[in-house]
């Protein structure tokens, strides 16, 4: 797996978050009690305990709008987390499900059309592996294969990365 690193949402975005900042609908997010059973806190790709505090909030991953840029639900630890920093290694949420959706998307970050499949746990990383040794794939999106959240992204290990303030290195 050391061809390709995960990355969550960045530490900017959910810093934002945290201090009160609106989400991607210009709503504030909502505060929520974890029941434990799937609420993946997108900055450290853990669950969040039942009886945590979470916030809910429309999160759009992508650095403007267009037609592809894709805004859903997802969750968020409402006391501040460390990122998850174990990039090589598949992140404790995506062990969670049987399966998710693995997603090509340009440098226009936009769809590369015939990409995304339903994948099992496994197959991840090998599936993303071979989406990113295509030349106009720039980074892959792995989401719920149920509701189609966002969970985190991969990139290729020697490109440049997705920072903890959203900018590339």
């Amino acid at each position: 797996m050391t061809a390709i690193r995960f990355a969550a949402m960045p530490t900017a975005d959910a810093r934002a978050l945290w201090d009160g900042s609106r989400d991607a609908y210009d709503n504030l997010p909502e505060t929520m009690i974890s029941d434990g059973d799937g609420n993946p806190c997108r900055h450290c790709l853990q669950d969040i305990d039942e009886g945590e505090e979470m916030l809910v909030f429309a999160y759009r991953p992508f650095p403007e709008l267009q037609p592809y840029a894709e805004t859903g639900p997802i969750f968020l630890h409402k006391q501040r987390c460390a990122r998850y920093a174990a990039e090589e290694i598949l992140p404790p949420v995506l062990t969670t499900s049987r399966d998710f959706i693995v997603r090509g998307y340009g440098e226009n970050n936009r769809i590369v059309y015939g990409t995304g499949a339903v994948t099992a746990i496994a197959d991840i990383p090998a599936y993303a592996e071979t989406l990113l040794a295509r030349p106009e794939i720039a980074y892959v999106h792995v989401r719920s294969a149920r509701n189609n959240c966002f969970q985190c992204r991969i990139d290729k290990a020697n490109a440049p990365a997705l920072t903890e303030t959203g900018a590339l290195t």
